[in-house]
């Protein structure tokens, strides 16, 4: 990095070029840009691809408020934490994925936004073999098990305004809890189903 900054110092010219999708979003030509910017170099940008506007154009879901999300941790457990941070967002959210762990991703967002939910797995964006699958998470959940490949989109609609009130949910909770089934569960379950944070 040290030594393309110097050229840039020297006047000279760097092009940092991404050989798939829009350079330094999720792509390690953020490094560099960061660095240039901290050293008060000039930095431009000729946009190039983008996995992520294009996914979201073509999922059919609404695009007048939406957010990236990138990757989501490998861990499984902290991949169920990162989902339901996010089991109340109203916006349409936008992940990455890799192709052998599309499945168990598709099954934990079914499992943390209800399996109900719409979403949009987009592949291989240009590209010759450009797939959109639309549908609930739970059907895509099920359609990823054979196994796609190419760089992957995930696109899922987000949580729809709470129709229910806070008493509803309450009692709801305290029957399941009478029924045997442990209170943090129960909360977690009954909020999640509404689209309200736990508390």
């Amino acid at each position: 990095v040290l030594e393309l900054l110097d050229v840039v110092r020297a006047g000279g010219t760097v092009a940092v070029v991404s050989d798939a999708g829009m350079p330094t979003v999720s792509d390690p030509g953020l490094p560099l840009v960061r660095a240039a910017v901290e050293a008060g170099l000039p930095v431009t940008v000729a946009p190039g691809p983008s996995a992520v506007l294009a996914a979201l154009a073509l999922s059919g879901l609404p695009t007048d408020r939406f957010c990236f999300e990138g990757f989501l941790p490998r861990k499984p457990g902290q991949r169920a934490s990162g989902l339901a941070a996010l089991g109340a967002e109203r916006r349409t959210m936008v992940f990455f994925e890799a192709p052998h762990r599309l499945a168990a991703t598709l099954e934990a967002m079914a499992e943390a936004f209800g399996a109900g939910r719409p979403a949009a797995v987009c592949r291989e964006l240009t590209k010759t073999y450009e797939e959109v699958v639309r549908g609930p998470l739970g059907e895509l959940a099920t359609w990823a098990l054979t196994e796609p490949r190419g760089e992957i989109c995930v696109v899922v609609g987000g949580a729809q305004p709470v129709q229910a009130e806070l008493a509803d949910l309450v009692d709801e909770v305290l029957a399941r809890a009478d029924a045997g089934e442990r209170l943090k569960e129960a909360v977690a379950e009954v909020a999640q189903a509404a689209g309200v944070h736990k508390r």
